[in-house]
């Protein structure tokens, strides 16, 4: 039996020929990485350990991302915390604010995550740098300590589903329409400890925006990883933002499966993740009519240029609806000034939009834009449980950028054909 791509890196990092679904393994880590929220507990854990240092200076990144910038006092002391750590081992990748960007956004760009690494990290989203061909999963604090000291990680091997893309996405549906679509078809405990493996013709069809995307949101089906087939973009991307070495593996003919799932890219449509579960999916013309109160776009898994040009193309010459409010966040500080130089914040906030430095925090109902009771939200985020971005009774609609832009302008959740005539 031969291996998936999964496997292929897992083995490598472990020192062996083979490995098996289910075998536990001790493998080599190419980065750890914590936030300002994960961080703190790592270190508290790392200090018992009584390391002297981490096991690489340019293997480990710490980025405050989630409650900066500082919302309050405990935040504030959290940072420090990090700042300090991060200071005293000579960590080469701490980004202090000015300089970060949400996480997942931030380590792609920053070109610390290529094909074949093994990376971890204290943020479940982790699993995004799998666009790249890498494997990537989100761990405890715990285990990040562990990774900060050792330089390594058990990991029990996952099976895997693959996903065969065929055909080309329609206009305006994106990668956020994609995943939302797979994780309505399989739920969200779909791929359960498995890794959601993406390849075929049709990846063609998808930017790298798009892909990060969707291995972004693998984890709310509930798998190990995603990951996609290293193709010629892959590689103009890694080539544009990294010098480290990096190695592109693939599945064998003969990997096993536990089952092979065909997504048509050119049928899906526009999808909107309803409260309070990612997988409670309706296309764009099941909606209904749903009033809302505020729009979020940005986040690790929608604040790309990309994002921020597709809602731009629907904001232009338009105005936000008076009753709600619309909260913009470039992923990065460079994301930031290229649309800067583009012209999408003057768009942004000509149609009556706040534009923000990077943070996390309104994905995770931290700050900068909480929810009071009853009130409405389409979000271009990840998470739409129950309370996840304030009061427990409100609701959060889980869209695209351009879906989520539409739906500013009209003040209920809209396709953006309904408002770019």
């Amino acid at each position: 039996m031969g291996m998936t791509m999964t496997q292929k890196i897992l083995a490598a990092h472990a020192g062996l020929d083979k490995v098996e679904a289910g075998q536990l393994i001790m493998a080599d880590l190419d980065l750890v990485l914590g936030n300002d929220v994960t961080t703190p507990v790592a270190i508290k854990e790392f200090n018992k350990i009584g390391a002297d240092g981490v096991f690489d200076k340019n293997k480990v990144a710490i980025v405050p991302d989630h409650f900066t910038p500082n919302k309050d006092i405990k935040s504030a002391q959290q940072c420090r915390l990090i700042r300090e750590f991060a200071h005293h081992k000579e960590i080469a990748n701490y980004f202090e604010i000015g300089r970060m960007g949400i996480e997942h956004a931030l380590i792609p760009e920053q070109g610390l995550a290529v094909p074949g690494d093994v990376i971890i990290g204290a943020d479940s989203h982790t699993c995004t740098y799998g666009a790249l061909g890498a494997f990537s999963t989100g761990v405890g604090s715990t285990d990040m300590a562990a990774g900060m000291a050792l330089g390594k990680c058990w990991f029990k091997v996952p099976e895997a589903i693959r996903f065969n893309l065929t055909g080309k996405l329609q206009p305006w549906v994106s990668g956020k329409d994609v995943i939302l679509h797979i994780i309505g078809k399989i739920g969200v405990d779909g791929a359960l400890y498995q890794s959601m493996e993406f390849g075929g013709e049709g990846l063609a069809s998808l930017s790298m925006d798009d892909r990060f995307t969707i291995a972004n949101m693998a984890i709310e089906a509930g798998a190990k990883n995603g990951i996609f087939e290293v193709d010629q973009q892959t590689l103009d991307y890694v080539k544009e933002h990294s010098t480290k070495e990096y190695k592109v593996y693939s599945a064998d003919e003969d990997a096993v499966y536990t089952r092979v799932i065909d997504v048509n890219l050119s049928e899906i449509k526009l999808t909107v993740a309803f409260p309070h579960q990612p997988d409670n999916t309706r296309t764009i013309d099941q909606a209904g009519d749903i009033a809302i109160d505020q729009v979020v776009i940005g986040s690790c898994t929608n604040g790309r240029i990309e994002d921020l040009r597709a809602a731009a193309r629907v904001l232009k010459g338009r105005k936000v609806h008076p009753r709600v409010r619309t909260i913009i966040f470039p992923a990065t500080q460079k994301i930031y000034l290229q649309a800067m130089k583009e012209g999408l914040l003057e768009i942004f906030i000509e149609a009556g939009a706040a534009v923000s430095t990077p943070t996390c925090g309104p994905c995770l109902g931290g700050h900068m834009g909480i929810l009071a009771k009853g009130e409405r939200a389409v979000a271009t985020t990840n998470r739409n449980f129950v309370g996840r971005m304030g009061h427990p009774e409100s609701e959060v609609y889980l869209a695209s950028p351009a879906v989520a832009a539409a739906s500013a302008v009209t003040g209920r959740i809209s396709s953006p054909e309904e408002v770019v005539l």
